[in-house]
């Protein structure tokens, strides 16, 4: 089993100036790239940006909610293992040969299991499920008492 550990860090608040960058998306986009190309040279790969709620102080006495958009990275804790390998899909268990014939081949009708063919069913008898407990068919309720 993997071990991995956690580094979060604030998104770019604002864009990097760079040669040949006009627009203020472009120079996001290079700070957010240089922000997670120096976080992978160290080895981090990068794993979601999310967006959480911090409280925060506002004056002496109040506080107010402001949201961080944040970068999360993980890396292994065993220096000598690699990123993790992608789960095994179902269909990679089979033999690739017997997965295409059978994706190919038209279930014949001699093979779907019938009701006749499948185990009967158990009757079950027509007596309440708790035996115990008196049948109450009265429905009449009893007269309250006014005050």
């Amino acid at each position: 089993m993997h071990r991995y550990e956690y580094k979060v860090i604030p998104a770019p608040g604002k864009g990097l100036k760079a040669k040949g960058l006009k627009s203020p998306e472009a120079r996001f986009a290079y700070a957010l790239e240089t922000a997670m190309n120096e976080l992978g040279a160290e080895g981090w790969t990068y794993l979601r940006a999310d967006i959480l709620p911090s409280e925060e102080r506002q004056g002496l006495t109040s506080s107010h909610t402001v949201y961080r958009p944040l970068l999360v990275f993980q890396r292994p804790l065993d220096p000598g293992a690699s990123a993790p390998a992608p789960l095994p899909m179902e269909e990679a268990d089979a033999p690739a040969e017997e997965t295409t014939e059978e994706a190919n081949k038209a279930p014949e009708t001699s093979e779907l299991p019938t009701k006749a063919d499948s185990e009967p069913e158990a009757d079950t008898p027509d007596t309440p499920a708790d035996p115990a407990a008196p049948e109450t068919s009265d429905t009449t309720e009893t007269p309250r008492k006014s005050d």
